[in-house]
């Protein structure tokens, strides 16, 4: 049976709201889960949360009927801690005004490298010390769209942040995701005989005009800094947006669209 819980001073609710802090939540290895996408796609991928807060009045039981079943039935066998809140208490926990009345405490997802899926011409995204769990989420989301094997974060913001999980829509739980150092990751792609394309806006080679038909992994650098000279000098080949204006690079999130839907066309023509 759950907890009901009224007071926002409950050690469980200080406890939750201090996974807001990364630190905290790298050294619990546990996030925060809010929407009623994220909820229900992270249940839907075999996430099992540590602890899931509920308030009944403002759950639409008409889209989160299914995710409440899930909690109620981890929650008999023990597997979830599951606590029933007021709307005062789950004010304080949720960051959406319209968070569908559920708050998951889940554990990290398992992001290493060998844990990413092979298939025979793998198709991965690299995002080089990305800044904003925005972009970041946003590109989580065009990479389950376009089909992606899977997602590689090199340092930056970390996968885990609830930002992330709220800017993906809950892509983070359907994409296989790694986080690696750039030397892990080029020597991860270099061993599964995939080649690195680097995007960079002193290339002079156009990102359609090189072959991505084959093993690719395409790497994106910070909107700041661009690439690294790691992933630069590890590149077969380096490739650029055309910029026709005064502006010398795009969003992060609408620069990575461009180039794996661009791995999608031409597979797919």
């Amino acid at each position: 049976m759950p907890t009901h819980l009224t007071s926002p001073h409950n050690p469980h609710i200080k406890s939750a709201l201090r996974l807001e802090k990364r630190s905290e939540r790298a050294q619990r290895r546990l996030t925060l889960v809010e929407g009623i996408r994220e909820v229900s796609r992270a249940l839907e991928s075999g996430i099992v949360p540590v602890e899931a807060f509920v308030c009944t009045e403002l759950v639409d039981h008409s889209r989160m009927g299914g995710a409440l079943a899930q909690l109620a039935r981890l929650d008999a066998e023990r597997r979830t801690h599951l606590f029933t809140v007021t709307p005062e208490v789950f004010a304080r926990l949720a960051v959406r005004e319209e968070s569908g009345g559920v708050v998951l405490v889940t554990p990290f997802l398992d992001a290493r490298l060998d844990h990413l899926p092979l298939r025979a011409k793998p198709f991965f995204a690299v995002i080089d010390r990305p800044e904003k769990p925005g972009n970041l989420g946003a590109i989580l989301r065009t990479a389950d769209a376009a089909g992606v094997d899977g997602v590689i974060v090199c340092s930056g913001v970390d996968l885990h942040n609830p930002n992330v999980v709220r800017a993906s829509l809950g892509a983070l739980f359907t994409v296989p995701v790694a986080e690696a150092s750039a030397a892990d990751a080029i020597a991860w792609l270099t061993a599964q005989q995939i080649r690195i394309i680097a995007t960079t806006p002193d290339a002079t080679t156009r990102y359609t005009a090189v072959d991505l038909t084959g093993p690719v992994a395409i790497v994106m650098g910070s909107e700041a800094e661009g690439l690294s000279a790691q992933w630069l000098a590890a590149a077969h080949e380096r490739v650029m947006i055309p910029m026709a204006g005064h502006i010398d690079s795009l969003n992060l999130a609408t620069a990575t669209a461009l180039l794996l839907y661009e791995v999608v066309r031409q597979r797919t023509t």
